[in-house]
């Protein structure tokens, strides 16, 4: 037992180090970014091309997570709570349900498949097959050119998204119940709605989308720069991204929410 234990410990202190290492990597990248920004016109172009890219293709899957998240809040909702509450609670669990959770959340579950799989996947090509070094060689910073743009890119397209998934939700919640919940009407639904919102709400809802918009981005371009081993790399890369931007939103999600509780 005490070989066994001996024979460990290096591999436990070569993971600690190898972490350490990779973190301070990720720190390095991110004061280059902020370095980077006080340039804004080596990548406002860029990253506004990346912004539109990004929303464009990614709206129609986001509104339809976000329907599928506002019918899943109100048939739970009716099925949970009828005949024990008024009706109007529906409109008020499923405006808390969507503003503060499930359009952010499966807002950031699409962009994480989508944006996060395929940054890591293109930068890792790019480093496996040299390309990096190639920009290295001919005086061009890749994070100016390759990494800036989509983290500024997916920061600013993040919050737009998740108020159209918002309103999105609120709608399918509001449509959904109308047809699954008897006795529900507009106005219950509407009163129930308007008894949980104040501002806030949406502010926070806004937050949260930046937040996942930088954590996504950020941990997706690290990634992928990060790549190695040809073709097997780049798929481990990916899967890596994917891994990685799910667990930090999740981490994010939890930690912001005593945030809510500020107003």
């Amino acid at each position: 037992m005490r070989e066994r234990r001996r024979l460990r410990a290096p591999d436990v202190i070569g993971a600690a180090r190898g972490g350490l290492d990779r973190v301070g990597r990720g720190a390095l990248l991110a004061a280059a970014i902020v370095r980077t920004l006080g340039t804004p016109r080596k990548w406002v172009h860029a990253s506004l091309s990346q912004a539109y890219s990004m929303g464009i293709r990614s709206l129609p899957l986001v509104l339809f997570m976000a329907a599928l998240g506002g019918a899943i809040a109100s048939q739970q909702t009716g099925a949970q709570f009828t005949g024990g509450l008024p009706l109007w609670v529906t409109g008020s669990v499923v405006a808390a349900g969507v503003l503060t959770e499930l359009g952010p959340v499966l807002t950031a579950m699409v962009l994480v498949g989508r944006l996060g799989a395929s940054i890591a996947a293109e930068l890792g090509t790019m480093k496996v097959t040299e390309q990096i070094d190639a920009l290295y060689s001919i005086g061009r910073d890749p994070v100016t050119f390759l990494v800036v743009p989509r983290v500024v890119g997916g920061t600013l397209v993040f919050p737009p998204l998740v108020v159209l998934a918002n309103a999105m939700g609120m709608f399918a919640g509001w449509a959904i119940g109308l047809v699954a919940i008897d006795g529900l009407t507009s106005a219950d639904f509407i009163f129930g709605a308007r008894f949980y919102f104040r501002p806030w709400v949406l502010f926070f809802s806004v937050i949260k989308a930046a937040l996942f918009g930088v954590a996504i981005t950020f941990l997706a371009c690290f990634i992928g720069l990060e790549g190695r081993g040809g073709a097997e790399g780049v798929g481990r890369t990916t899967t890596a991204a994917v891994v990685a931007t799910t667990i930090a939103v999740m981490v994010l999600d939890v930690l912001l929410v005593p945030l809510l509780k500020v107003a």
